[in-house]
């Protein structure tokens, strides 16, 4: 063991709490144990709402559409065919994980004296109902098969609430065209997930009953849902897929886009990039809050140690290796802090995750109750930057070491 770091493991035992550092070091300990443990709840808080809301989002529309190119913003979308070869190669591309079948059409549900407005997702038999049998609160999913139709839907909480619906009670969907059609459909469940911008509008259905109101044929949809195996590179590989389909021209000589969900709806996504801004901001402020006890804390113990230090330069210890002593003794300290807020930090975290004592407001959050998620590599990260950060901050003060003379300290012991 080198010298220093043995210097420095004597002087921090002999700090107890009747010396003058010892409730500075204290202090120190407590401010990196809470920094830290602050950090952690932060960006494991971060996480889990990037996590749940991003799942939604991406469960309601899968991660890449592929439409019309000549669709607008509205839900009167212009149909594109279903069996194209592109659809095929997309199918066989190793990033691509599943593809299914989607048309939309707005119109108006009518229910005695109620009226609201809806936008129905029509869906086929390739569709996917893991996500909406996580959020089912009422009744069950529906079975779509290709030789005939269902009336059977999906509707949210929200709508239910609104109409006085419940499973098993029936509705009717007006749609405004020329001539005016509607269908009847019946309440087979009820979803909900918290996110109002789709639950206030969208309801599930069969996607037959769409393309006959439409007047499209059996192979014209309104696009396809893309969903891939890693959503960290979505911007490459929407170019990846869009070499592929969107390069292709349909038979009535329409092109195909791909886009995004992340561009569709910006909103969201733009309010978690802020609150990722905010974990940096607080990240950034609970470093300089730790790192600034430690100065005090360690110009604290320099200062109590002054004696110390003028008898190790008498008996030729250089000013490096008399640094190195107090960086030790400070790193000792960090680690203590970093051990206490560590346990702190995942302990709060796991009962939040595994009780759900903190809830939200859904209509402001989009979740019931504040989501976890822990990722080792952020704790270790936070970790080591935790530590680096605190070591570099303390250099220069260690440097005060320098301008104490021994002959002075001697002196007045």
């Amino acid at each position: 063991m080198r010298y220093e770091r043995f210097v420095a493991k004597k002087l921090l035992q002999g700090t107890d709490r009747h010396s003058l550092s010892g409730p500075f070091v204290c202090i120190s300990t407590a401010a990196v144990a809470l920094s830290l443990s602050i950090m952690i709840i932060t960006v494991a808080i971060i996480a889990g709402f990037k996590a749940e809301i991003s799942s939604k989002v991406y469960g309601m529309g899968g991660h890449l559409q592929i439409t019309n190119f000549d669709s607008n913003t509205s839900f009167e979308s212009t149909p594109i065919y279903s069996d194209a070869e592109c659809f095929d190669s997309l199918r066989r591309m190793p990033e691509v994980t599943h593809l299914q079948m989607f048309a939309t059409k707005a119109g108006i549900i009518k229910t005695g004296s109620d009226i609201e407005g809806v936008v129905l997702k029509g869906v086929s038999a390739d569709f996917r109902w893991d996500f909406f049998e996580q959020h089912l609160v009422a009744g069950e999913v529906f079975s779509v098969v290709d030789s005939q139709s269902t009336n059977n839907s999906l509707i949210s909480k929200i709508m239910a609430d609104k109409l006085g619906l419940s499973v098993g009670d029936t509705y009717d969907v007006f749609f405004v065209q020329s001539p005016p059609r509607y269908r009847r459909f019946t309440v087979s469940g009820i979803y909900t997930t918290h996110l109002t911008e789709f639950d206030r509008l969208l309801a599930i259905c069969d996607m037959k009953h769409i393309q006959r109101v439409s007047g499209w044929e059996s192979n014209q949809i309104t696009g396809y849902e893309v969903f891939v195996n890693d959503t960290r590179n979505l911007d490459d590989l929407r170019w990846k897929v869009d070499d592929v389909a969107g390069v292709v021209f349909m038979e009535d000589y329409s092109k195909l886009r791909v886009m995004s969900i992340v561009d569709k709806y910006p909103g969201i996504f733009d309010w978690m990039n802020l609150q990722r801004l905010n974990a940096s901001v607080l990240i950034v402020l609970m470093l300089v809050v730790a790192g600034i006890n430690m100065i005090s804390g360690l110009l604290i113990i320099i200062i109590e140690r002054t004696g110390t230090v003028g008898l190790l330069k008498a008996m030729g210890a250089s000013n490096r290796s008399i640094r190195l002593i107090f960086l030790f003794q400070a790193a000792r300290i960090m680690v203590r802090g970093l051990l206490i807020g560590n346990v702190i930090g995942l302990g709060l975290c796991l009962l939040q995750q595994y009780t759900g004592v903190v809830g939200l407001n859904e209509e402001f959050y989009f979740l019931a109750q504040v989501p976890i998620c822990i990722k080792v590599w952020h704790v270790l990260l936070l970790n080591v930057v935790s530590f680096v950060v605190g070591i570099a901050m303390l250099v220069l003060p260690s440097m005060v070491v320098a301008r104490i003379k021994p002959e002075r300290t001697l002196k007045f012991d």
